[in-house]
């Protein structure tokens, strides 16, 4: 049973209601095609659960779905908060469109309330530096070599993107079954601290292929998108997924037919709508895999995320904590 948020390697948190699955605040859930995904309360990701760990939970989340008066449902989906606090929120036959509003908007809408936050705290430390010296603008401006994702290539290596990387990322024709590629700019290794992990080395370039880029643009994607999106740029993305037909062909479609040295070839410089697009097909690529009995995907990224929260956890826990912890569990596990 996973406990960390696959996108943004955040604790995903538990409940004391669904016995079967103990984990998380807010649980999506549909009966018909048996699916159940967390969803996280930092970044608003769904996050599926394992095949295996589905279907009593599932029960579990339709009977306290029924039996709670504080519920708002359509005729597709419905929402539900217990009384202990957990929130339900149950699928059912939705349009996409519909479907899309509540797994996605709530997301997006969050992202750029944080961006415009961060970006009024940004004007005002400029301002502070003036009196305060070049500290200041030295500190801000080191935020563009935090890493942002980790993602891996076509031979499993681990690739460290920052986010001056992510101004350089590219989709690209390819000769391929899919038709694209995406070219991903990173670092080389990583030195992690107290304010996070900071990219180092000289910056690289590599061209990742088929489910790997697919798996690739799903984590760096969300860190492009940062701003969000707005309700008419959500329905707008919709719409291409469906005209697409699939998230493969859509990635295929987006990619510009232009120039090499064409800017355009960078998703950063694509419209929000399309940008949004790849995200929302992406993520919807990676579960479908998952549905098809390919685990792997799921499971490597979970626990590359739970190595890095670990290395994170361990940065503020002092060494005599740790030693203490370390007795102590020896000693029960020996009376054990």
């Amino acid at each position: 049973m996973y406990r960390t948020c696959i996108y943004c390697q955040r604790d995903l948190g538990s409940n004391q209601v669904i016995e079967r699955f103990p984990v998380g605040g807010r649980l999506a859930f549909d009966s018909a095609q048996g699916r159940l995904w967390v969803i996280c309360e930092r970044c608003r990701r769904w996050n599926l659960s394992p095949m295996h760990e589905r279907w009593e939970a599932i029960e579990e989340c339709e009977r306290h779905f029924h039996d709670t008066p504080l519920r708002f449902s359509t005729d597709n989906i419905g929402l539900a908060r217990l009384p202990e606090g957990l929130e339900l929120v149950r699928v059912g036959k939705p349009v996409r469109e519909e479907f899309a509003a509540w797994r996605y908007g709530r997301r997006f809408i969050q992202r750029r309330i944080r961006s415009m936050i961060k970006v009024g705290a940004q004007v005002a430390g400029y301002a502070a530096a003036m009196y305060a010296g070049f500290f200041i603008i030295f500190f801000i401006g080191d935020d563009q070599n935090r890493v942002v994702a980790r993602v891996r290539d076509d031979e499993g290596n681990r690739l460290r993107v920052t986010r001056k990387d992510l101004k350089r990322i590219e989709l690209n024709r390819a000769d391929t079954r899919q038709g694209w590629s995406l070219r991903v700019s990173y670092r080389p290794w990583e030195r992690i601290g107290l304010l996070g992990a900071r990219g180092k080395g000289k910056r690289q370039t590599v061209d990742i292929m088929g489910a790997n880029a697919m798996s690739a643009a799903g984590l760096i994607l969300p860190k492009i998108n940062s701003f969000g999106g707005s309700s008419n740029q959500i329905k707008s993305a919709v719409k291409r997924i469906e005209e697409a037909g699939s998230p493969e062909r859509l990635f295929a479609l987006t990619t510009p037919e232009l120039p090499r040295w064409d800017k355009a070839y960078r998703i950063k410089h694509m419209d929000a709508d399309v940008r949004l697009a790849l995200e929302m097909a992406a993520h919807e690529n990676t579960e479908r895999m998952a549905l098809e009995g390919e685990l792997a995907v799921l499971e490597e990224a979970w626990r590359e995320a739970e190595e890095i929260a670990a290395i994170s956890d361990k940065l503020l826990i002092p060494k005599s904590v740790e030693d203490f912890i370390s007795r102590h569990k020896a000693r029960i596990l020996g009376e054990g």
